[in-house]
């Protein structure tokens, strides 16, 4: 035990002399959070619609004082006139206008004559979240132009009553714990991997094999160390995100436990995973070069930026085998949802039996390259 500390109190005093590494491996997960969290999960604004009105028509009217409501209210878009539908579905094409709306000739007579009166839309569809954004808008204009002046007495449509379970969630807010869960990869690649293959290339470990340390001591004592690094930078990450996110379970006693929980099984199971990679690799180019590459194959089909149910099957056959799933799920349950233990057995059971499985399998393989 005392040899084995011996290397977790070398590696630590290594990662606690170099700032710059603690720093920089906190960094990418901080902007991330700050960047994506606010630009994604927002509402469009200020989108640019022209219209191109050849009936100028009460009915007409209507419809631009309808769009006027909704720049001067909700500003989801603003309108510009345009001449004709040619000229409008080039300022499309071209990026000058986001959509067109076309008011077709005699629209205001097929409105009184109730003869199937249709307003044209021209979208970019190229951007799926700005078209369908507008289409949904533009539809709800439509839906309050068909509305009766007199409504019937007796109401006869359906209503659905949504009860939101949690007050209203920003995206910052649910990225928080994709977040925590990158920063400790970030720590356990740059922290672990990076600074084990660098010490393998400069003859460190080649030192240790004429001290007393076994292979399972010193592989003990290189994992401990890595996930003590993963660990902190998890804490760290947890308490500035949540405070920057206005999030307070970091002041309730029994959801930083449960947080603590789900933090320690997660640095356990991305060391490991992090060790079985390494454990033959002897090139200090090699994690470097893996790292954007892990970083796209575990982080994005994880579930912590889009929902997983939207993804392709075997895309979802990722996410099952994938740490990142069951770790930002139980810090999600936690932060989000104040689900207790019961919501996080599952996460906190895959993450274990994850990390000491690849250490099984890693140790023996570290063994017979000394």
């Amino acid at each position: 035990m005392n040899r084995m500390m011996a290397i977790v109190e070398r590696e630590m005093r290594k990662f606690f002399r170099s700032p710059v590494l603690m720093i920089m491996s906190m960094m990418l997960p901080l902007v991330q959070l700050v960047i994506l969290g606010n630009a994604f999960g927002g509402k469009i604004t200020n989108a640019r619609v022209g219209l191109v009105d050849y009936d100028h028509g009460p009915q007409a009217v209507k419809v631009r004082e309808a769009f006027d409501a909704v720049n001067a209210t909700i500003k989801t878009f603003k309108t510009f006139d345009y001449p004709d539908e040619r000229t409008a579905r080039e300022a499309v094409q071209t990026g000058k206008l986001d959509a067109a709306v076309i008011i077709p000739a005699q629209y205001s007579r097929r409105v009184y004559a109730q003869d199937a009166p249709q307003l044209g839309l021209v979208v970019d569809n190229s951007d799926q979240f700005m078209s369908s954004s507008l289409e949904s808008e533009l539809q709800s204009i439509v839906d309050a132009l068909n509305a009766p002046l007199l409504p019937d007495p007796i109401d006869k449509n359906i209503a659905l009553d949504v009860v939101e379970i949690y007050p209203y969630v920003a995206y910052m807010k649910f990225l928080l714990s994709g977040s925590i869960a990158l920063a400790m990869y970030v720590s356990v690649m740059i922290g672990g991997g990076m600074l084990y293959i660098d010490d393998k290339a400069r003859g460190v470990h080649e030192g240790y094999l004429v001290t007393p340390i076994t292979g399972l001591e010193l592989v003990m004592g290189l994992n401990v160390a890595g996930a003590a690094k993963a660990v902190l930078a998890g804490i760290s990450l947890t308490v500035i995100g949540s405070l920057m996110a206005g999030m307070g379970a970091i002041f309730h006693p029994m959801q930083d436990l449960q947080l603590l929980a789900v933090i320690l099984v997660t640095s356990i199971a991305f060391n490991g995973m992090m060790f079985l990679m390494m454990v033959r690799v002897d090139d200090p180019l090699v994690p470097r070069a893996m790292f954007g590459v892990l970083n796209t194959l575990l982080f994005f089909p994880s579930g912590a930026i889009y929902p997983i149910s939207a993804f392709p099957k075997w895309l979802r056959s990722i996410a099952i085998v994938d740490p990142f799933t069951y770790a930002i799920h139980g810090l999600q349950q936690i932060l989000l949802k104040d689900g207790g233990w019961v919501s996080i057995y599952q996460d906190l059971l895959f993450l274990s039996i994850f990390g000491i499985g690849t250490l099984l399998i890693a140790t023996p393989l570290f063994k017979r390259t000394l």
